[in-house]
């Protein structure tokens, strides 16, 4: 069995799958790779099955030593990478002999990159998911520098391509797709105009549970507050301050602060990798069935 031995973790590093499914009504949310573009890419590249579990990287800072041979792949935020000492690529299949040690700098751009082993990280399962909640607490602890996190089964597919060519992950400025409501009605006019018109910014208060925007605040028509009601990935919360927090992977399965807007799911790779600074326009999207 090979394993991968944590030398340094970064800001931030946490075991990700595809999340854990059917327990909102428990108050259990899906957590999971906050990029899950990013996260399918890596385990398509390895020709892992979706639902394997890579290593989420936040501004970079990882290094890591092979214990026993591994083939292992780098997505998302464009971190240098090096491979005892040597630059390797992202998007591109590297194999690791025992004892190499492999790092990964701070991305130019964007935000998470995704370190998948070919075979998943193979830690222990809660309600069927090995991702790291870091709101509720559930999930592998987040990794340290000693920990030795096991490598599952090789699958019998082998991987088809070498690198995998893809855009730019991150930008300066990025456009994100919301359709309004649940709560439209609870904030003027202006504020819908405010909403559209005006640049929203990602500060230094965003976490996998949401990114917390600066800008004009949303006014409201009505006072009072909400009973407490369901959350979803892509919710556009807006607390009395007036500022929008936009939920991520982790956010809470309710919420009483009013929600003006939901960003599109397929937009939502796209928050993802957002980082503070981050200049964010919101754009009204209607669905046609």
């Amino acid at each position: 069995m090979s394993f991968l031995e944590i030398l340094a973790t970064g800001p931030m590093a946490t075991v990700q799958d595809t999340g854990r499914f059917g327990h909102a009504a428990l108050g259990v949310g899906r957590s999971g790779a906050a990029d899950a573009r990013s996260h399918a890419l890596a385990n398509r590249i390895l020709a892992n099955p979706s639902e394997a579990a890579t290593l989420e990287v936040t501004l970079g800072g990882l290094r890591v030593r092979a214990r026993g041979p591994v083939t292992v792949t780098v997505t998302g935020a464009e971190t240098p990478v090096r491979v005892d000492g040597r630059g390797a690529a992202v998007n591109e299949v590297l194999h690791l002999p025992d004892g190499a040690e492999l790092s990964l700098g701070v991305p130019a751009r964007g935000l998470r990159s995704y370190l998948a082993v070919r075979g998943g990280i193979h830690v222990r399962p809660v309600l069927g998911s090995r991702s790291t909640d870091v709101l509720a607490g559930l999930g592998p602890a987040l990794p340290e520098p000693g920990d030795l996190l096991p490598v599952g089964p090789a699958p019998r597919a082998q991987p088809v391509l070498g690198h995998a060519p893809t855009g730019p992950v991150g930008a300066d400025e990025v456009r994100l797709r919301v359709c309004l409501g649940p709560r439209e009605d609870w904030f003027t006019e202006r504020a819908h105009r405010t909403l559209f018109d005006d640049v929203f910014e990602v500060t230094p208060r965003s976490d996998r549970v949401g990114a917390r925007l600066a800008g004009p605040a949303l006014e409201r028509s009505r006072e009072g507050e909400l009973p407490s009601e369901g959350m979803v990935p892509g919710s556009l919360q807006v607390p009395t301050s007036g500022e929008p927090v936009l939920f991520l992977a982790d956010h809470p399965v309710t919420g009483g602060y009013p929600v003006i807007a939901v960003v599109c799911a397929a937009d939502l790779p796209v928050a993802a990798q957002a980082r503070p600074g981050t200049r964010i326009r919101f754009v009204h999207w209607r669905w046609n069935p």
